[in-house]
């Protein structure tokens, strides 16, 4: 299967029957990542927008009851989930999307290695909750919904966010300065500041037209 277009994309969400919490969060992930990758292609370099919008918006189906892959961390199941439904182009850019990922040296270093698509999906995944947020803002609501922490969970049984394992705070510190560099490589490459981020406002549409 090639990438699969907006509305398809939208239609593989939905056969999941996400959570409304899932569904907003997508939109918001996807509306952020597809601003940011017309952008990137909009300043002179090459970037896939469509592998972009598609991965973003299925970006945390591992986190969908559905979705779940026994056995996997997160973002390591949603690319298992991708691959198994024939878009193995889309599984690498959905693997490290995780914040926790930022936790661990190897992971941390996959992630900035990856394709410029991939690095656009985990930092859209940073600047979107339920909605477009700053970095601070998004920081914020992490720390006071995981005091101890962000999970990195092999996925379990209850729908929801998972509760957090625990960063000390040289580890926290750690990951919001990786997060922070994440925000100037792909902003840079988009050629806008990061208060210059918006939705690319496509995907709610998305889905209505997919559910029709």
């Amino acid at each position: 299967m090639t990438v699969p277009a907006r509305r398809e994309a939208a239609r593989l969400l939905l056969s999941l029957d996400p959570p409304a919490w899932s569904r907003r969060h997508a939109c918001a992930v996807a509306d952020v990542a597809g601003f940011l990758a017309r952008s990137i292609a909009a300043s002179g370099t090459p970037i896939d927008v469509r592998a972009v919008e598609a991965a973003a918006l299925l970006h945390d189906v591992d986190k969908i009851k559905a979705g779940r892959v026994p056995g996997t961390r997160h973002g390591d199941g949603s690319a298992a989930w991708l691959e198994a439904h024939g878009l193995p182009e889309l599984a690498p850019l959905v693997r490290d999307h995780p914040v926790t990922r930022l936790a661990d040296d190897n992971d941390a270093a996959r992630l900035a290695a990856a394709p410029l698509e991939a690095r656009v999906v985990a930092y859209a995944d940073k600047r979107a909750g339920q909605a477009l947020e700053s970095m601070d803002e998004r920081f914020a609501s992490w720390r006071h919904r995981y005091p101890s922490g962000p999970a990195d969970p092999v996925p379990g049984t209850a729908d929801g966010p998972p509760r957090g394992h625990g960063w000390d705070g040289e580890t926290a510190a750690l990951v919001e300065a990786r997060a922070r560099d994440l925000e100037r490589e792909v902003c840079a490459a988009a050629g806008i500041a990061p208060e210059a981020v918006r939705r690319l406002r496509w995907s709610r549409r998305a889905l209505r037209e997919a559910a029709r």
